[in-house]
């Protein structure tokens, strides 16, 4: 029988479309403007938002493009996985930010990976395949001193 690792507690219960859009966003604004994952995010199921640290507020154009390549990702139908590995193993892993990792991380992190194009550390709910998630539409954004806030919902999903 195989023996499950041991991870840190989960605080809340996610909406599985709305977090893994999340993710797909969170590498997509990394791919885009080379900034951080979102460091403070609200990630519920009607509605959710992200924050990230620029330097300049993007265009409505550049809006456009990051809620275009979002779907465009979503469409493409990739395999969500997950798997388990070691703190030390994590360290290898190519494009994963272990920055957000808390201090007191069990010593097994899972890893969630959406087809080729994003790899976070995440005890989060996810969907098996981006064709759960739907359609990604940014309703808002708004710049501050530095902080982009996208806010985002899901349409025609199947939740």
């Amino acid at each position: 029988m195989e023996q499950q690792p041991v991870l840190n507690e989960h605080n809340k219960e996610e909406y599985p479309p709305m977090h893994t859009a999340e993710h797909i966003l969170n590498a997509t604004m990394v791919k885009m403007f080379g900034c951080t994952r979102s460091r403070n995010a609200h990630i519920e199921r009607k509605k959710s938002k992200c924050d990230y640290q620029l330097l300049s507020c993007p265009t409505d154009i550049e809006i456009r493009q990051i809620e275009d390549k979002v779907n465009e990702i979503i469409a493409l139908n990739l395999p969500v996985k997950k798997e388990f590995v070691t703190k030390d193993e994590a360290l290898g892993i190519e494009g994963l930010d272990l920055s957000k990792l808390p201090d007191d991380a069990s010593e097994t992190l899972r890893i969630v990976r959406i087809g080729d194009y994003d790899v976070c550390a995440c005890i989060g709910q996810h969907v098996d395949n981006t064709s759960e998630v739907g359609v990604f539409k940014i309703i808002s954004y708004d710049w501050n001193e530095g902080t982009l806030r996208l806010r985002f919902k899901l349409l025609n999903n199947q939740g």
